[in-house]
């Protein structure tokens, strides 16, 4: 069993179980005077702990625990940031320890935060190297960065969308899209599994756009993904 699949990291606790960790950071974001992009911290919160949470839950492991390093003074940055981190949770039922530090000593002008989520699975029940030749590929949600997180909430996905495509038994793989967009993970899922990808022709979604924090996740199925899964659903193309 390797110790690195894409982003998440796997440490092998004995007895073929494996312990899953997934990690984000976050800078700039929030309502501080140096901020880039101003949203209220519990939604800098809740997206950058949903980027860990949604790599955790895509390997079929269970979420466990969550930390939470806070570049920022407790009150009000951190309190916000931790009800953002909460409310994701809730959505997804995960009443799980959440371990918090903050910056108690020094005044800072930017928001900056880290999440580590921790889950487990055991070793033969890991969601990777399933995908074949013939396997369809689809994309689902709609790749958003930045302001557009917000505007297109309804159309992205969330932990809670991972969650319904484990329950579907056609689904070999799940995989998250950050910032290399959905071919630059495919392109890695390629070069991972000596597989090529065959794309159809006339895609109705940006492919080689950012997808930010996991607004877009790749389903790899040996069957079609129904459009009522509650999110966009694209068909990319297919293992060849």
């Amino acid at each position: 069993m390797e110790n690195k699949h894409r982003d998440v990291d796997f440490l092998g606790i004995g007895c073929g179980k494996l312990v899953v960790v997934a990690c984000d950071s976050c800078g700039a974001i929030g309502l501080k005077e140096n901020d880039i992009v101003k949203v209220p911290c519990h939604i800098t919160g809740k997206y950058t702990a949903r980027v860990c949470i949604m790599e955790v839950l895509s390997t079929g492991a269970d979420i466990a625990g969550i930390t939470v390093s806070i570049c920022n003074e407790p009150d009000p940055t951190g309190d916000e940031i931790i009800k953002g981190i909460r409310d994701e949770l809730g959505e997804i039922g995960a009443e799980i320890p959440v371990t918090v530090s903050t910056e108690k000593n020094m005044e800072t002008s930017m928001t900056a935060l880290g999440v580590t989520a921790i889950g487990a699975i055991c070793e033969e029940d890991v969601l990777m190297h399933r995908v074949k030749s013939g396997d369809y590929v689809y994309a689902i949600g709609v790749p958003s960065v930045g302001e557009e997180v917000l505007a297109n909430e309804k159309s992205i996905a969330n932990a809670s969308l991972v969650l319904r495509l484990l329950k579907l038994e056609n689904v070999r793989e799940i995989i998250p899209v950050g910032s290399s967009g959905i071919k630059g993970e495919l392109a890695g899922l390629s070069k991972a599994e000596g597989l090529e990808i065959e794309y159809v022709k006339n895609l109705h979604i940006e492919i080689e756009k950012s997808a930010g924090p996991c607004t877009a996740v790749i389903v790899i199925s040996y069957g079609t993904i129904s459009d009522e899964i509650g999110c966009p659903v694209n068909l990319v193309g297919k293992i060849i």
